[in-house]
């Protein structure tokens, strides 16, 4: 009986985990540290920023609104999501919707608490943050463009945060992020490819349900020749170190990208696709150390 109840509560604990995109919210918090350690904050130590107490409560605060966005965006498209992703569903359901209202609320009201630590601006900052994040899952996802470009500006506030927090209005900075933000943006659209299905049944006015798969993929197209732009400049007018490396493989993997996207028309291709943007997203967080190696290893050592 009590091994039946331990293995219920970790199919739940597992259950919610998957809810709140657990491993996506790690990758958020390294990316973070990192962003801070080695790109806004590099005439400071290593202890000074990883043991920075407001630094520590804003990105406290950034993971609890972006589990709590999970939460909120799985309560609302739980049908849809039936649909889309079957199996994840049937894991996420687990936990009763009861359930996860009361920890939305609870983390909504922990990032609030891990905010005010930090300054009042803060708390007003993630409140809205909050809001808007609300907003989208309830109301703006189903607009027409809206719901991308909100979508896309929500995932990248986590590091705007830490951004004005340190101040570093540097040049390279803005073309790192434009990057980034270009990598969301197609992100989100072909996750709109691959959701099609669901997002037709629920009434979604999506970019590939209103305008086709063509001009979707034209966009997309665009996106990534645009994207070009600052892997240029980041290579050939700013110091990258062997980052660079980093900016190469990102090219071949935009050309593959482009390749694969004429071709695709299935769902799983789609999901290839996303996968693909994932990890030129997942893969430059952590190239960050490779912008000055030497430097690294001597702060570290």
């Amino acid at each position: 009986m009590a091994a039946s109840a331990n293995k219920r509560l970790l199919l739940k604990i597992f259950s919610l985990f998957s809810v709140v995109r657990g491993y996506n919210i790690l990758v958020v918090v390294i990316a973070q540290y990192l962003t801070s350690a080695f790109i806004l904050a590099r005439t400071k130590s290593l202890r000074e920023v990883f043991f920075d107490p407001n630094l520590f409560f804003l990105i406290l605060a950034s993971s609890s609104v972006i589990a709590s966005g999970y939460i909120i965006n799985n309560f609302y498209d739980s049908e849809k999501d039936l649909i889309n992703r079957p199996k994840k569903t049937m894991l996420d359901r687990i936990v009763s919707q009861r359930t996860k209202l009361s920890v939305y609320f609870i983390l909504n009201f922990a990032s609030i608490f891990f905010a005010s630590y930090v300054s009042f601006r803060a708390v007003v900052f993630f409140s809205i943050y909050i809001f808007v994040i609300w907003l989208y899952s309830h109301r703006l996802k189903k607009i027409l463009f809206l719901g991308n470009l909100v979508a896309s500006i929500l995932t990248i506030t986590p590091f705007f945060v830490v951004f004005v927090y340190y101040k570093n209005f540097e040049t390279v900075i803005f073309i790192h992020a434009t990057f980034l933000y270009l990598m969301i943006v197609m992100r989100e659209l072909v996750k709109d490819l691959e959701n099609m299905q669901g997002d037709l049944v629920q009434n979604y006015h999506t970019i590939p349900l209103v305008y086709g798969e063509k001009w979707s993929k034209f966009f997309l197209a665009v996106c990534a020749v645009i994207a070009i732009i600052p892997i240029y400049l980041l290579i050939t007018r700013f110091e990258t170190g062997h980052m660079n490396y980093y900016f190469y493989v990102s090219l071949i993997l935009l050309f593959i990208f482009m390749l694969m996207l004429y071709f695709s028309k299935a769902k799983w291709q789609y999901l290839l696709l996303h996968n693909i943007l994932k990890l030129i997203i997942v893969v430059g967080v952590f190239s960050i150390l490779l912008i000055d190696l030497d430097e690294v290893l001597q702060r570290i050592f």
